[in-house]
This record gives structure tokens, C-alpha cells and sequence, in this order.
């Protein structure tokens, strides 16, 4: 079974910032997560960005690979004591 994020932060903000910073389409970037053997449709991708799934570890992987960023970029920002 693969291991999935918990969705008590929200890590889609973080998700949409990265892609938008690239220039790149929900649609253009799961065909790219398709051709590197991530089964996911782009509306299953909308619910990342959403918070309304749970992401799975091997789409992080691969979109660490895809922008070329560091892990600390998917999670800025979700640190932040909830009570503050």
C-alpha cells in the first residue's frame, strides 16, 4: 500500500504555486506525471490543489524531479503553529 499525506495541512496551495511558477497546465504537467509512471488524471490533480485528496509520496517524488526543487518547497509555510 502507498503511503499518502495526511490532509490536516494544506499542501495544494503549495502544489499550485510550484506549477504556476513553471508555466505549466494541470493538464500538460499529468502528462508528464503519466509519462513517468504516475497514474493520475488531471482532475484527481485539481483535488490535490484543492485539499480535497490526499497526495500521494510518488507524485511528490516526481514532481520534485519535474521542477527541480527541494521537498521544503512543497511543504513552506505548513509549519506555522494553528493557533497563531
Amino acid at each position: 500500500m502507498e503511503q499518502k499525506l495526511r490532509r490536516d495541512r494544506k499542501i495544494g496551495d503549495n502544489l499550485r504555486v510550484l506549477r504556476d511558477r513553471h508555466g505549466i497546465s494541470q493538464e500538460k504537467l499529468c502528462e508528464e506525471l503519466q509519462r513517468r509512471g504516475c497514474d493520475i488524471a488531471r482532475s484527481a490533480y485539481a483535488k490535490y490543489e484543492n485539499g480535497e485528496l490526499n497526495v500521494k509520496v510518488s507524485i511528490i517524488i516526481e514532481l520534485k524531479k519535474i521542477y527541480g526543487c527541494s521537498y521544503d518547497d512543497f511543504f513552506a509555510g505548513l509549519d506555522v503553529n494553528k493557533n497563531e
